[in-house]
Protein backbone atom coordinates (compact mmCIF):
# COMPACT_ATOMS: atom_id res chain seq x y z
CA UNK A 1 0.00 0.00 0.00
CA UNK A 2 1.52 3.47 -0.98
CA UNK A 3 0.94 6.70 1.55
CA UNK A 4 -0.65 9.71 -0.05
CA UNK A 5 1.81 11.72 -1.44
CA UNK A 6 4.74 9.53 -0.82
CA UNK A 7 7.01 5.93 -2.04
CA UNK A 8 5.73 2.58 -1.24
CA UNK A 9 6.52 1.71 2.42
CA UNK A 10 9.00 -1.06 3.12
CA UNK A 11 7.55 -4.42 4.53
CA UNK A 12 8.99 -4.91 7.91
CA UNK A 13 8.79 -8.11 7.03
CA UNK A 14 10.92 -7.37 4.19
CA UNK A 15 13.68 -5.80 6.49
CA UNK A 16 13.91 -8.57 9.24
CA UNK A 17 14.30 -11.22 6.34
CA UNK A 18 17.48 -8.79 4.85
CA UNK A 19 18.90 -9.21 8.33
CA UNK A 20 17.97 -12.97 8.74
CA UNK A 21 19.08 -14.18 5.20
CA UNK A 22 21.60 -16.86 5.70
CA UNK A 23 24.52 -14.26 3.78
CA UNK A 24 24.23 -11.11 6.53
CA UNK A 25 27.07 -12.36 8.31
CA UNK A 26 29.20 -12.61 5.02
CA UNK A 27 28.16 -9.09 4.01
CA UNK A 28 28.19 -6.99 7.34
CA UNK A 29 32.25 -8.64 8.05
CA UNK A 30 32.93 -8.04 4.49
CA UNK A 31 31.23 -3.94 4.25
CA UNK A 32 32.50 -3.28 7.96
CA UNK A 33 35.99 -4.62 7.23
CA UNK A 34 36.61 -2.07 3.97
CA UNK A 35 34.69 0.73 5.40
CA UNK A 36 37.37 0.60 8.81
CA UNK A 37 40.14 -0.07 6.24
CA UNK A 38 39.51 3.10 4.19
CA UNK A 39 38.64 4.82 7.25
CA UNK A 40 42.23 3.95 8.47
CA UNK A 41 44.36 4.62 4.98
CA UNK A 42 42.10 8.07 5.37
CA UNK A 43 43.21 8.76 8.68
CA UNK A 44 47.03 7.65 8.54
CA UNK A 45 47.30 9.60 5.59
CA UNK A 46 46.11 12.88 7.62
CA UNK A 47 47.42 12.30 10.88
CA UNK A 48 51.30 10.90 9.60
CA UNK A 49 51.96 13.97 6.94
CA UNK A 50 53.51 16.70 9.38
CA UNK A 51 55.48 13.97 11.31
CA UNK A 52 57.04 12.66 7.45
CA UNK A 53 57.84 15.92 6.30
CA UNK A 54 59.22 17.04 9.46
CA UNK A 55 61.67 13.87 8.96
CA UNK A 56 62.66 15.07 5.16
CA UNK A 57 60.20 12.52 3.31
CA UNK A 58 57.11 12.96 1.05
CA UNK A 59 53.99 13.65 2.91
CA UNK A 60 52.76 10.58 1.61
CA UNK A 61 55.59 8.49 2.85
CA UNK A 62 53.72 6.62 6.04
CA UNK A 63 50.28 6.76 4.03
CA UNK A 64 52.00 4.73 0.65
CA UNK A 65 53.52 1.98 3.39
CA UNK A 66 49.97 1.70 4.65
CA UNK A 67 48.78 1.26 1.32
CA UNK A 68 50.66 -1.35 0.12
CA UNK A 69 50.61 -3.65 3.24
CA UNK A 70 46.81 -2.80 2.41
CA UNK A 71 47.12 -4.26 -1.35
CA UNK A 72 49.05 -7.06 0.52
CA UNK A 73 46.23 -7.76 2.85
CA UNK A 74 43.66 -7.88 0.25
CA UNK A 75 44.43 -11.17 -1.86
CA UNK A 76 45.61 -12.60 1.86
CA UNK A 77 42.25 -11.65 2.91
CA UNK A 78 40.59 -13.05 -0.46
CA UNK A 79 42.59 -16.54 -0.26
CA UNK A 80 41.69 -17.04 3.60
CA UNK A 81 38.13 -16.41 2.78
CA UNK A 82 38.17 -19.23 0.40
CA UNK A 83 39.68 -21.95 2.39
CA UNK A 84 37.79 -25.14 3.54
CA UNK A 85 37.24 -24.77 7.04
CA UNK A 86 38.47 -28.52 7.42
CA UNK A 87 41.83 -27.17 5.45
CA UNK A 88 42.21 -24.26 8.22
CA UNK A 89 41.38 -27.06 11.24
CA UNK A 90 44.30 -29.23 10.04
CA UNK A 91 46.60 -26.21 9.86
CA UNK A 92 46.57 -26.00 13.60
CA UNK A 93 49.70 -27.23 14.88
CA UNK A 94 51.70 -26.53 11.78
CA UNK A 95 50.39 -22.91 12.09
CA UNK A 96 51.52 -22.60 15.80
CA UNK A 97 54.77 -24.21 15.45
CA UNK A 98 55.75 -21.95 12.62
CA UNK A 99 54.82 -18.72 14.17
CA UNK A 100 56.70 -19.72 17.64
CA UNK A 101 59.31 -20.13 15.74
CA UNK A 102 59.05 -16.88 14.02
CA UNK A 103 58.79 -15.07 17.25
CA UNK A 104 61.77 -16.70 18.12
CA UNK A 105 63.62 -14.71 15.63
CA UNK A 106 63.25 -11.60 16.97
CA UNK A 107 66.53 -12.65 19.47
CA UNK A 108 68.51 -13.14 16.46
CA UNK A 109 70.60 -10.37 14.74
CA UNK A 110 67.27 -10.46 12.50
CA UNK A 111 65.49 -8.93 15.62
CA UNK A 112 65.09 -5.42 15.89
CA UNK A 113 63.04 -3.18 18.81
CA UNK A 114 61.82 0.07 19.80
CA UNK A 115 60.44 1.91 22.59
CA UNK A 116 61.84 -1.09 24.90
CA UNK A 117 60.01 -3.52 23.21
CA UNK A 118 62.18 -6.27 20.74
CA UNK A 119 58.69 -7.60 18.83
CA UNK A 120 60.04 -7.14 15.23
CA UNK A 121 61.98 -9.12 12.84
CA UNK A 122 64.08 -7.45 9.56
CA UNK A 123 62.50 -9.13 6.25
CA UNK A 124 63.94 -7.68 3.09
CA UNK A 125 61.62 -4.64 2.06
CA UNK A 126 60.13 -4.64 5.43
CA UNK A 127 60.05 -5.02 9.19
CA UNK A 128 57.51 -8.06 10.49
CA UNK A 129 55.89 -8.56 14.05
CA UNK A 130 55.88 -12.19 14.67
CA UNK A 131 53.61 -11.44 17.39
CA UNK A 132 50.99 -10.79 14.94
CA UNK A 133 51.28 -13.79 13.45
CA UNK A 134 51.01 -15.95 16.65
CA UNK A 135 47.37 -14.10 17.13
CA UNK A 136 45.60 -15.97 13.95
CA UNK A 137 47.61 -19.22 15.07
CA UNK A 138 46.84 -19.07 18.22
CA UNK A 139 43.04 -18.87 17.98
CA UNK A 140 42.91 -21.62 14.92
CA UNK A 141 45.31 -23.90 16.97
CA UNK A 142 42.92 -23.68 20.34
CA UNK A 143 39.71 -23.92 18.25
CA UNK A 144 41.24 -27.17 16.95
CA UNK A 145 42.18 -28.33 20.21
CA UNK A 146 38.94 -27.20 22.46
CA UNK A 147 36.93 -28.96 19.39
CA UNK A 148 38.59 -32.42 20.38
CA UNK A 149 38.10 -32.30 24.24
CA UNK A 150 34.60 -30.37 23.99
CA UNK A 151 32.98 -32.98 26.13
CA UNK A 152 35.77 -32.86 28.23
CA UNK A 153 36.76 -28.99 29.31
CA UNK A 154 34.49 -28.90 32.81
CA UNK A 155 37.37 -31.20 33.77
CA UNK A 156 39.86 -29.37 35.64
CA UNK A 157 43.15 -31.53 33.38
CA UNK A 158 41.51 -31.38 29.85
CA UNK A 159 40.60 -27.68 30.49
CA UNK A 160 43.98 -26.90 31.18
CA UNK A 161 46.20 -29.38 28.87
CA UNK A 162 46.99 -28.44 26.80
CA UNK A 163 45.60 -25.33 25.86
CA UNK A 164 47.42 -23.38 29.11
CA UNK A 165 51.02 -24.90 28.65
CA UNK A 166 50.62 -24.51 24.87
CA UNK A 167 49.43 -20.95 24.96
CA UNK A 168 51.70 -19.90 28.09
CA UNK A 169 54.38 -20.39 25.85
CA UNK A 170 53.20 -18.69 22.82
CA UNK A 171 52.42 -15.76 25.56
CA UNK A 172 55.29 -16.13 26.84
CA UNK A 173 58.10 -15.84 23.84
CA UNK A 174 56.22 -12.25 23.35
CA UNK A 175 56.72 -11.63 26.96
CA UNK A 176 60.53 -12.17 26.44
CA UNK A 177 60.38 -9.16 24.00
CA UNK A 178 58.73 -6.77 26.44
CA UNK A 179 55.63 -6.66 24.94
CA UNK A 180 53.38 -6.46 27.69
CA UNK A 181 50.34 -5.20 25.49
CA UNK A 182 50.38 -7.44 22.55
CA UNK A 183 50.66 -10.62 25.50
CA UNK A 184 47.21 -9.50 27.30
CA UNK A 185 45.64 -8.74 24.05
CA UNK A 186 46.33 -12.77 23.14
CA UNK A 187 45.14 -13.67 26.98
CA UNK A 188 42.03 -12.09 25.89
CA UNK A 189 41.89 -14.51 22.61
CA UNK A 190 42.47 -17.67 24.91
CA UNK A 191 39.59 -16.65 27.56
CA UNK A 192 37.22 -15.84 24.83
CA UNK A 193 37.93 -19.14 23.18
CA UNK A 194 37.42 -21.33 26.39
CA UNK A 195 34.53 -18.98 27.57
CA UNK A 196 32.65 -20.46 24.15
CA UNK A 197 33.90 -24.07 24.53
CA UNK A 198 32.23 -24.32 27.88
CA UNK A 199 34.99 -24.12 29.98
CA UNK A 200 33.25 -23.87 33.74
CA UNK A 201 33.37 -20.40 34.64
CA UNK A 202 35.04 -21.54 37.90
CA UNK A 203 38.07 -22.58 36.15
CA UNK A 204 38.13 -19.27 33.61
CA UNK A 205 38.14 -17.91 37.26
CA UNK A 206 41.11 -19.35 38.00
CA UNK A 207 43.10 -19.10 35.21
CA UNK A 208 41.74 -15.05 34.96
CA UNK A 209 43.20 -14.81 38.19
CA UNK A 210 46.82 -16.89 37.73
CA UNK A 211 46.78 -14.14 34.41
CA UNK A 212 45.77 -10.81 36.31
CA UNK A 213 49.02 -12.30 38.93
CA UNK A 214 51.43 -12.60 36.03
CA UNK A 215 50.70 -9.02 34.55
CA UNK A 216 50.68 -7.61 38.21
CA UNK A 217 54.14 -8.82 38.79
CA UNK A 218 55.42 -7.60 35.41
CA UNK A 219 53.86 -4.39 35.59
CA UNK A 220 55.88 -3.89 39.48
CA UNK A 221 58.82 -4.80 37.96
CA UNK A 222 59.23 -2.20 35.71
CA UNK A 223 59.45 1.14 36.50
CA UNK A 224 57.82 2.34 32.80
CA UNK A 225 54.80 0.25 33.56
CA UNK A 226 53.95 1.53 37.07
CA UNK A 227 54.67 5.40 36.26
CA UNK A 228 52.20 4.77 33.12
CA UNK A 229 49.55 3.49 35.64
CA UNK A 230 50.45 6.19 38.08
CA UNK A 231 49.79 8.91 36.04
CA UNK A 232 46.66 7.55 34.51
CA UNK A 233 46.12 8.37 38.48
CA UNK A 234 47.67 11.35 39.20
CA UNK A 235 46.10 15.26 38.55
CA UNK A 236 49.66 16.71 38.32
CA UNK A 237 50.80 18.65 35.29
CA UNK A 238 52.15 17.07 32.76
CA UNK A 239 55.16 17.96 30.19
CA UNK A 240 56.97 15.68 27.76
CA UNK A 241 58.77 14.00 29.93
CA UNK A 242 55.68 12.53 32.23
CA UNK A 243 54.31 9.35 30.72
CA UNK A 244 50.87 11.06 30.87
CA UNK A 245 51.74 13.28 27.90
CA UNK A 246 49.81 11.23 25.18
CA UNK A 247 46.88 10.65 27.19
CA UNK A 248 46.39 14.52 27.85
CA UNK A 249 46.96 15.66 24.49
CA UNK A 250 44.57 12.87 22.82
CA UNK A 251 41.76 14.67 25.54
CA UNK A 252 42.78 17.98 24.03
CA UNK A 253 41.98 16.37 20.49
CA UNK A 254 38.70 15.13 21.31
CA UNK A 255 38.14 17.78 22.76
CA UNK A 256 38.63 20.37 20.00
CA UNK A 257 36.86 17.84 17.88
CA UNK A 258 33.47 18.63 19.24
CA UNK A 259 30.92 17.47 17.11
CA UNK A 260 31.57 17.11 13.51
CA UNK A 261 35.10 17.98 13.82
CA UNK A 262 37.88 20.80 12.47
CA UNK A 263 37.92 19.04 9.34
CA UNK A 264 40.02 16.63 7.75
CA UNK A 265 43.41 17.42 7.35
CA UNK A 266 42.95 20.52 10.23
CA UNK A 267 44.39 18.52 13.28
CA UNK A 268 46.65 20.67 15.35
CA UNK A 269 47.74 17.59 17.67
CA UNK A 270 49.55 15.91 15.09
CA UNK A 271 51.63 19.02 14.47
CA UNK A 272 54.32 17.36 16.54
CA UNK A 273 51.98 17.44 20.36
CA UNK A 274 50.71 14.10 20.41
CA UNK A 275 53.25 11.14 19.92
CA UNK A 276 52.35 8.51 18.09
CA UNK A 277 49.38 9.81 16.57
CA UNK A 278 49.28 7.42 13.60
CA UNK A 279 49.58 4.42 15.07
CA UNK A 280 48.38 3.89 19.11
CA UNK A 281 46.71 7.31 18.99
CA UNK A 282 45.20 8.02 15.66
CA UNK A 283 41.35 7.58 17.02
CA UNK A 284 42.21 11.07 19.29
CA UNK A 285 43.18 12.73 15.49
CA UNK A 286 39.46 10.87 13.88
CA UNK A 287 38.16 12.86 17.12
CA UNK A 288 39.63 15.74 16.92
CA UNK A 289 38.84 16.14 12.58
CA UNK A 290 35.95 14.09 12.31
CA UNK A 291 33.82 14.78 15.67
CA UNK A 292 31.92 12.46 17.65
CA UNK A 293 30.63 11.71 14.52
CA UNK A 294 33.80 10.19 13.21
CA UNK A 295 34.13 8.49 16.19
CA UNK A 296 31.24 6.91 16.89
CA UNK A 297 31.25 5.73 13.01
CA UNK A 298 33.89 3.93 13.89
CA UNK A 299 32.88 2.50 16.81
CA UNK A 300 29.41 1.76 15.32
CA UNK A 301 31.66 -0.47 12.23
CA UNK A 302 33.38 -1.86 15.05
CA UNK A 303 29.91 -2.98 16.99
CA UNK A 304 28.96 -4.66 12.79
CA UNK A 305 31.74 -6.52 13.01
CA UNK A 306 31.14 -7.78 16.49
CA UNK A 307 27.38 -8.43 15.29
CA UNK A 308 28.75 -10.35 12.61
CA UNK A 309 31.19 -12.59 14.31
CA UNK A 310 28.58 -13.62 17.26
CA UNK A 311 25.88 -14.08 14.65
CA UNK A 312 28.23 -16.74 13.15
CA UNK A 313 28.93 -18.45 16.10
CA UNK A 314 25.39 -18.54 16.96
CA UNK A 315 24.44 -19.82 13.04
CA UNK A 316 27.47 -22.16 12.32
CA UNK A 317 26.65 -25.97 13.61
CA UNK A 318 30.64 -26.26 13.37
CA UNK A 319 32.36 -26.32 17.46
CA UNK A 320 35.79 -25.45 15.45
CA UNK A 321 34.16 -22.42 13.74
CA UNK A 322 32.62 -21.46 16.83
CA UNK A 323 35.85 -21.68 19.03
CA UNK A 324 37.66 -19.90 16.44
CA UNK A 325 35.48 -16.98 15.80
CA UNK A 326 35.29 -16.31 19.42
CA UNK A 327 39.10 -16.26 19.89
CA UNK A 328 39.28 -13.94 17.27
CA UNK A 329 36.08 -11.76 18.23
CA UNK A 330 38.24 -11.17 21.41
CA UNK A 331 41.32 -10.62 19.84
CA UNK A 332 40.00 -7.80 17.72
CA UNK A 333 37.20 -6.07 19.59
CA UNK A 334 39.06 -6.38 22.78
CA UNK A 335 41.74 -4.91 21.30
CA UNK A 336 39.97 -2.14 20.09
CA UNK A 337 38.23 -1.48 22.95
CA UNK A 338 41.45 -1.42 24.46
CA UNK A 339 42.99 0.82 22.39
CA UNK A 340 40.12 3.62 22.63
CA UNK A 341 39.66 3.35 26.70
CA UNK A 342 43.21 4.16 26.41
CA UNK A 343 42.91 7.31 24.27
CA UNK A 344 40.07 8.57 26.09
CA UNK A 345 41.93 7.94 29.55
CA UNK A 346 40.05 5.14 30.93
CA UNK A 347 42.99 3.10 30.69
CA UNK A 348 47.25 3.32 30.95
CA UNK A 349 49.06 3.44 27.93
CA UNK A 350 49.55 -0.04 26.48
CA UNK A 351 50.51 -0.06 22.94
CA UNK A 352 48.14 -1.57 21.28
CA UNK A 353 47.20 -0.40 18.12
CA UNK A 354 43.66 0.03 16.34
CA UNK A 355 42.70 -2.32 14.87
CA UNK A 356 42.57 -1.93 10.49
CA UNK A 357 42.71 2.00 11.01
CA UNK A 358 45.96 2.08 12.90
CA UNK A 359 49.53 2.38 10.86
CA UNK A 360 51.24 -0.46 10.91
CA UNK A 361 51.80 -3.29 8.35
CA UNK A 362 52.28 -6.40 9.88
CA UNK A 363 49.35 -5.69 12.32
CA UNK A 364 47.00 -4.62 9.23
CA UNK A 365 47.62 -8.04 7.12
CA UNK A 366 47.22 -10.45 10.10
CA UNK A 367 43.68 -8.93 11.11
CA UNK A 368 42.88 -9.35 7.60
CA UNK A 369 43.68 -12.47 7.42
CA UNK A 370 41.72 -13.07 10.27
CA UNK A 371 38.70 -11.48 9.02
CA UNK A 372 39.35 -13.66 5.90
CA UNK A 373 39.10 -16.44 7.89
CA UNK A 374 35.85 -15.15 9.54
CA UNK A 375 34.67 -14.69 6.12
CA UNK A 376 34.86 -18.45 4.89
CA UNK A 377 33.08 -19.91 8.18
CA UNK A 378 30.12 -17.05 7.39
CA UNK A 379 30.34 -18.70 3.59
CA UNK A 380 29.73 -22.19 5.46
CA UNK A 381 27.19 -20.90 7.56
CA UNK A 382 23.81 -23.10 6.58
CA UNK A 383 22.19 -21.81 3.39
CA UNK A 384 24.83 -18.99 2.77
CA UNK A 385 27.12 -20.99 0.09
CA UNK A 386 23.74 -21.77 -1.98
CA UNK A 387 22.42 -17.42 -1.72
CA UNK A 388 26.03 -16.70 -2.80
CA UNK A 389 25.92 -19.01 -5.55
CA UNK A 390 22.16 -17.82 -6.77
CA UNK A 391 23.57 -14.16 -6.19
CA UNK A 392 26.59 -14.66 -8.01
CA UNK A 393 24.03 -16.29 -11.01
CA UNK A 394 21.96 -13.60 -11.03
CA UNK A 395 25.26 -10.69 -11.63
CA UNK A 396 26.82 -12.97 -14.14
CA UNK A 397 22.91 -12.76 -16.33
CA UNK A 398 22.93 -9.06 -15.42
CA UNK A 399 25.88 -8.27 -17.29
CA UNK A 400 24.99 -10.99 -20.22
CA UNK A 401 22.04 -8.69 -20.23
CA UNK A 402 23.65 -5.10 -20.36
CA UNK A 403 26.60 -6.73 -22.98
CA UNK A 404 23.50 -7.94 -25.45
CA UNK A 405 22.07 -4.50 -25.48
CA UNK A 406 25.22 -2.68 -26.07
CA UNK A 407 25.88 -4.88 -29.06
Amino acid sequence: MTPPGGSPAVPEASVLGTWNSAVTSYYVLLGATLLLLAIGLVMVLSSSSVESLAAGNSPYAVFLNQARFALIGLPVMVVMSRLPVRVVRAAAWPALLFAIGFQMLVFTPLGAGEGGNRNWVRLPGFMAQPSEVIKVALAIWIGAVLTRKLSLVHEWKHAFVPVIPVAGVAIGVVLLGHDLGTAMVMCLLVAGAMFVAGVPLRILGVAGALAAGGVALLVVGSENRVNRIMSLLSSSECDVQNECYQSLHAGYGLATGGWTGVGLGQSAEKWSYLPAAHNDFIYAILGEELGLVGTLLVLGLFALLAFAMVRVMRRHPDPFVKITTAAIFAWIIGQAIVNIAVVIGLAPVIGVPLPLVSAGGSALIMTMAALGLLLSFARTEPGAAEALAARASVVRRSLAVIGRARG
